[in-house]
């Protein structure tokens, strides 16, 4: 095969350390140079010494992980970089060490093989690192207030069955009385707030119970850390909107038109895909790195398994997240998230959905304009014009000719 890169070198990282082969091609003939070196930022920089002394021009790594991050941002600008998903450069089976997966990884990069990940640049990642540490507090506290409502099950205090949100004004009002020792049920009830729908004695009633030290010291120390939790993601969002200044406002609301897409979705949007969609050839390209379209599994001509890939698991997330939004909306996506879940099922009408969202946000980002909701109707009218066309074919096969007039008024 042809050699497109004469000078280039394969890494193969690991936590504490990363094996570098240096491939040289001079004259029809390739002579090779392995060297490990530590991790450590003394160490990345010999690294990059030591290529920039043999004028190696490519560097080629697999991304695994987050140990690729500190090698590719001490090596970025002084050599052509490519991260590699490692899926799609497996070794040889059976000659499987680190020294040899330099190698492999050189060669494949010297014949230009490998083909590069997306890498955003360095404000989108630092906007992604937000995002996704929003996202896992979110699910921690969800986690802290089911733990929650476990303990009060235990100490057979129902107040979920009388307060739709624990964790209200009203909710955290009681669980701090409860933790403080109070117990008379009609003393806890009187500290809901005036809007709550139960009556006073529904309250007392669900909140009379014989708690113990034990339950108290337990829902003392969950909301504590649920606050804590609180103060954090209430930071986190403080920041996410000081790195999203940049982004105009008004494209920010434009995108947020899109029926599901509430403001952290398109944060997440925003971190994940960024704005500029030139890294994608086309919307299907997007979906298929987003995961979010069934897979291509075919052999002997029969089709086989269609389920998507992995893809970027918190864009997915949100996007699924976005899609159960929208099915409850009386819109273009609510119909086809309802159309679909009635032949499929909730979760592939989710992913539809979201693969909708996804499309539409990339068309949006290219051209700049407004979503144009097409409305439940537009379903209707294509299902109207699929029939006649059935009709009028069923009709041409039996001979006849067909031309339709709408029928006039009454």
């Amino acid at each position: 095969m042809e050699v497109l890169y004469p000078r280039c070198c394969g890494l193969d990282v690991h936590e504490e350390f990363v094996v570098a082969c240096f491939s040289r091609v001079e004259q029809g003939q390739r002579s090779r140079e392995l060297q490990s070196f530590r991790t450590m930022t003394g160490g990345l920089i010999a690294l990059r010494n030591w290529l920039l002394e043999r004028g190696c021009t490519h560097v080629a790594m697999e991304s695994t992980g987050v140990y690729w991050r500190p090698v590719y941002d001490r090596l970025f600008g002084f050599f052509e970089l490519t991260v590699a998903n490692a899926q799609h450069m497996k070794a040889v089976p059976g000659r499987k060490t680190d020294k040899q997966d330099a190698e492999w990884i050189a060669d494949l990069m010297q014949h230009g093989l490998l083909k590069n990940s997306f890498v955003p640049e360095r404000s989108q990642q630092d906007l992604r690192g937000l995002t996704r540490l929003r996202a896992t507090l979110v699910q921690e506290r969800a986690r802290l207030t089911n733990r929650l409502h476990k303990i009060l099950q235990e100490a057979n205090i129902k107040l979920g069955d009388v307060l739709s949100n624990i964790l209200g004004v009203s909710g955290k009002a009681i669980l701090q009385a409860l933790a403080a020792g109070e117990t008379d049920g009609h003393r806890l009830a009187r500290l809901a707030h005036r809007s709550v729908h139960a009556t006073q004695d529904q309250l007392a009633d669900a909140l009379e119970s014989e708690i113990g030290e034990h339950h108290r010291f337990l829902i003392q120390e969950l909301l504590t850390l649920i606050e804590g939790l609180d103060r954090s993601l209430a930071h986190l969002e403080q920041k996410i909107e000081e790195r999203l200044q940049p982004f105009e406002k008004k494209s920010q609301e434009r995108l947020e038109e899109i029926t599901g897409v509430s403001q952290q979705v398109l944060h997440v949007l925003l971190a994940e895909v960024g704005t500029d969609m030139s890294r994608f050839p086309d919307d299907a390209h997007l979906a298929s790195w987003a995961g979010m379209c069934p897979g291509q599994h075919e052999s002997a001509g029969k089709r086989k398994s269609g389920k998507a890939r992995k893809g970027n698991r918190w864009l997915r997330a949100a996007l699924i997240q976005a899609a159960h939004a929208a099915g409850r909306t009386q819109t273009y996506l609510g119909e086809q998230y309802r159309r679909i879940s009635k032949r499929r099922g909730k979760k592939r009408a989710a992913v539809a959905v979201g693969h909708s969202i996804l499309v539409i946000y990339y068309h949006m980002m290219l051209t700049g304009e407004h979503y144009q909701e097409k409305g439940v109707a537009f379903f209707q009218q294509r299902d109207q014009q699929q029939q006649e066309r059935r009709l009028i074919q069923r009709l041409e096969h039996m001979g006849y000719q067909v031309s339709l007039q709408p029928r006039p008024a009454a």
